[in-house]
């Protein structure tokens, strides 16, 4: 029986947020689709029995679960360090960057891949803050000397990560899809009611860290273009000092013209989706950018910056806005976003057009593609 061990502490961490939902998903199908003769083992942190009991939950079909002798602090340490902390030799993926990367034997069928999101760390530190830049920076040089192959969900990720860290042949572009629990439930009425959603508004999915691009968005909101329509933000409200809903007054925006909702769970994002007129999302960088795919799976006309990423998931199935050069330098950004709302709100067949394409463009998004592409990754290995 051939093992492909998985890392799965993201499931025990407690960060909400894309890294735990990709490596749930992706670890979900590499089970369903691990090929005659192959297993997958989970490998995570010293947790509780209760803990190792939810992630067996939540991974039907996995072999075992291996548990390390560090909790996840110490082991994420250690393995920064190169430090060996156990655990049987073989065919290792990590869905980020926490993993042994130390030298290995290939010849005896060792291999380690490892996944890079974004180049955050290097182009936007002070998004992660200083120990997460620090801890990315050094396992992405551990990765550079040690993994055999290194995924990326963009080849905009690969091209800009090249700038920083040169990988040559071992980069693999395999991107993510939405979560297979995004799905209207049964009481979408009653959730739509709960969440006081209007009968028409605009849709966002972030907070008010700068490189977002939340404030030019709710600034676009008070221009005469974007006809009143409500603006409701999916995530926390206040980052910091600053707020949603402290940059809307500031805009002269009266209270009911932006709503944040804070965190949604899968059902109610569904919802708030399914029922929207638009999605807006205005981040000036991302690794990948799924919450336009989510949008797509609704056939929700898009609006996207035209950074490049977005750029490659959305492959002209949204209207791209150019971005300002830094987050600081507003730059005309507002009236821009202010102009492409304007268009969907006012004209028809436009916004029918791009509610195709966006149905159209979200087929092309699949968790089984990925893991499938995952496995022949390591088989080329």
């Amino acid at each position: 029986m051939i093992t492909l061990r998985v890392v799965v502490d993201e499931l025990v961490s407690d960060e909400p947020g894309g890294a735990r939902r990709y490596t749930e998903e992706l670890t979900r199908q590499l089970i369903a689709t691990a090929p005659r003769g192959c297993e997958v083992e989970g490998v995570l942190s010293s947790v509780s029995d209760e803990q190792l009991e939810h992630v067996r939950r939540r991974l039907p079909g996995i072999a075992t679960l291996t548990r390390l002798p560090l909790a996840r602090r110490e082991l994420s340490l250690a393995w920064q360090s190169g430090l060996s902390v156990g655990g049987a030799p073989g065919m290792l993926h990590a869905p980020t960057l926490l993993a042994p990367l130390r030298r290995h034997d290939r010849l005896e069928h060792q291999q380690i891949a490892v996944t890079i999101h974004d180049t955050l760390a290097w182009t936007h530190p002070e998004s992660l803050g200083t120990g997460t830049t620090l801890w990315t920076k050094t396992m992405a040089k551990r990765a550079r000397k040690h993994a055999d192959a290194v995924v990326v969900p963009t080849h905009a990720v690969a091209d800009r990560l090249a700038e920083f860290i040169d990988f040559g042949d071992r980069i693999r572009v395999i991107g993510g899809a939405p979560a297979t629990t995004l799905r209207l439930p049964a009481d979408a009425d009653e959730r739509a009611e709960r969440l006081g959603l209007p009968e028409r508004y605009a849709f966002t999915l972030g907070t008010v860290e700068p490189r977002k691009g939340l404030a030019p968005l709710i600034r676009a909101m008070a221009r005469p273009e974007a006809q009143e329509i409500p603006l409701l933000i999916a995530g926390p409200d206040r980052v910091g000092e600053r707020s949603a809903t402290g940059v809307a007054a500031a805009a002269g925006l009266p209270e009911d013209r932006v709503l944040p909702l804070g965190r949604l769970e899968d059902a109610d994002l569904a919802v708030a989706l399914a029922r929207a007129t638009l999605f807006v999302y205005p981040s000036l960088a991302e690794g990948f950018g799924l919450p336009i795919v989510e949008a797509f799976k609704f056939g929700l006309p898009v609006i996207h910056s035209d950074d490049p990423a977005l750029i490659e998931v959305a492959a002209g199935a949204g209207i791209a806005v150019q971005r300002p050069e830094t987050a600081d330098d507003d730059a005309g950004y507002t009236e821009r976003l202010a102009a492409a709302i304007g268009r969907v709100l006012t004209d028809d067949e436009l916004r029918s057009r791009l509610g195709v394409l966006a149905s159209d463009r979200a087929k092309a998004f699949s968790w089984r593609d990925s893991a499938e592409r995952v496995w022949q990754l390591h088989a080329d290995l």
